[in-house]
């Protein structure tokens, strides 16, 4: 990749900046929202209230570096798929705290950066076999976190504009 300019290197630290700058734009975005208003305002009649969309947020941060992880660790491996309507339930988000799963979901956004942050080339290089994408490098895991912030947070908003 060297179009106009533009390494690898410096399209990651972008993504890796993005990651972060998107828990920024939550937090302003969630900063006049209280428990309640988390709870009630919902994305349609069976869509997820806003505190799921932020416990969701949350808990596939970890799903989304331990698939990293893995990559890392071992040669093309296998990723997990997961239930995010399962864990929803599993996790009881509807009664979690929102201002507590923002601050879990900025930690675990923390340790996300840094863990991209301090990937060699060798190790950018690695990759597995994603359960819904086929073939998936350590750039697509990247990206996709970014992609994933950018749906959710469409959505946060368009339920706040809409409640």
């Amino acid at each position: 990749m060297s179009d106009s300019g533009t390494t690898w290197q410096q399209a990651r630290e972008r993504q890796i900046s993005a990651m972060r700058m998107t828990c920024e734009i939550l937090g302003h975005i969630l900063r006049n929202v209280s428990d309640e208003r988390a709870r009630a305002l919902r994305d349609g009649p069976d869509g997820w209230s806003i505190v799921e969309i932020v416990c969701h947020l949350r808990d596939f941060d970890d799903i989304f570096l331990s698939r990293a992880r893995m990559m890392l660790e071992r040669d093309h491996p296998p990723l997990p798929a997961y239930d995010h309507e399962a864990m929803a339930i599993e996790r009881a988000y509807q009664a979690q705290s929102l201002d507590e799963a923002y601050g879990a979901l900025n930690a675990s956004r923390a340790n996300f950066a840094r863990f991209f942050e301090t990937l060699t080339p060798e190790q950018w290089a690695r990759g597995g076999l994603h359960p819904e994408r086929d073939s998936f490098s350590m750039t697509d895991a990247l990206m996709q976190v970014s992609a994933h912030d950018l749906d959710h947070l469409e959505q946060i908003t368009r339920v706040l504009r809409d409640g």
